[in-house]
């Protein structure tokens, strides 16, 4: 795993979990926490932390879910060819 296929999964889906990213490149969350920090401060990607005081508290999300990273740098175009 390195900073651009970090840059590449977050960018595809929207957001993604810390989480969803440590199990997706079987990584410990804080090496994730580490190299996002790099796209953050390049400002395409921002932190937002769920807490129990941004959301309605439903517990649909685990704890594990609390911290996502959300894509908003340039948006992805794709061609498909005909």
């Amino acid at each position: 795993m390195n900073l651009t296929e970090l840059k590449g999964y977050v960018r595809e889906r929207g957001s993604a979990s810390l989480h969803e990213l440590s199990v997706h490149f079987r990584s410990d969350e804080s090496a994730i926490e580490a190299m996002m920090e790099r796209w953050i401060e390049k400002g395409v990607v921002r932190k937002v932390d769920f807490s129990k005081e941004q959301c309605s508290g439903c517990s649909f999300c685990s704890t594990d879910d609390r911290f996502h990273y959300e894509w908003i740098g340039p948006k992805v175009i794709s061609f498909k060819k005909l």
